[in-house]
């Protein structure tokens, strides 16, 4: 068999800009803490990354034929099989994402969009979320580790590059099995959209107050400490101090 295109480029571009996206923004809050001047910014790819994953949602139902969602949902007793099959050897070949990623990709999707909603909140002042969107960052973590990992196993009992395929896209397969196009034009309106984005995030970003407001939508969301707040208390207390020294 010849290798075959497979994954299209929107498909592609998805997976490895989420990816770094997520261990930039994991290891910004969980490594460096919220302490860290660059602590806002990790809610900025947060916010990125959430954007991405609602295109990736409209792709899954529009996309081309391995992207489409539809073509890994499994049942339980598919992910079974397919993970003792990973264990012991054999099993069946999947083109397409393997029952094994289906679950990690529709499980991370969650949690991404998950981390998005109570990221928000935290923004507006609900600091009841704080905890749970902690918990969820660490689950992801998690999540993350046993992918990369399933991938390796794969990868050495199957004698596939799965991650290669990632990249260019190609597989060995048959040539009816091929998908028609990578959808060049879909990726670069992909990447104009998560830039445009992107690009208003960074914009619209206050140093001074650690705000940012959402493009197009106007909410002004609160990434980090407020520092001209915690000045002015600063200084109103020393005001107080000197008053009450006169």
């Amino acid at each position: 068999m010849n290798r075959v295109l497979i994954w299209d480029l929107p498909t592609r571009l998805f997976h490895w800009l989420l990816s770094g996206g997520f261990i930039a923004a994991a290891f910004i809050s969980l490594a460096l803490g919220e302490h860290s001047p660059l602590f806002p910014y990790h809610a900025i790819i947060g916010l990125t990354i959430a954007l991405m994953v609602c295109l990736r949602v409209i792709w899954g139902i529009a996309g081309t034929r391995y992207a489409k969602f539809g073509s890994f949902i499994f049942g339980p007793g598919a992910v079974i099989e397919y993970m003792k099959g990973t264990l012991v050897g054999g099993g069946k070949r999947y083109l397409g994402h393997n029952p094994g990623s289906a679950l990690a990709i529709f499980a991370l999707l969650a949690l991404v969009l998950a981390m998005a909603v109570t990221g928000i909140m935290l923004g507006q002042g609900n600091e009841s979320v704080k905890e749970f969107h902690e918990i969820l960052a660490w689950v992801t973590v998690g999540f993350v580790v046993v992918h990369v990992l399933g991938v390796a196993l794969h990868t050495i009992r199957h004698r596939e590059n799965i991650t290669l395929s990632m990249i260019h896209g190609q597989k060995h397969a048959a040539p009816s099995d091929a998908i028609a196009s990578a959808k060049p034009i879909i990726a670069v309106i992909f990447l104009a959209i998560a830039g445009a984005w992107t690009f208003g995030l960074v914009r619209n970003y206050n140093p001074a107050t650690q705000t940012t407001t959402l493009p197009l939508i106007g909410t002004v969301l609160q990434l980090g400490e407020n520092e001209n707040e915690g000045g002015k208390e600063s200084g109103g207390d020393q005001g107080k101090n000197a008053d009450d020294d006169d």
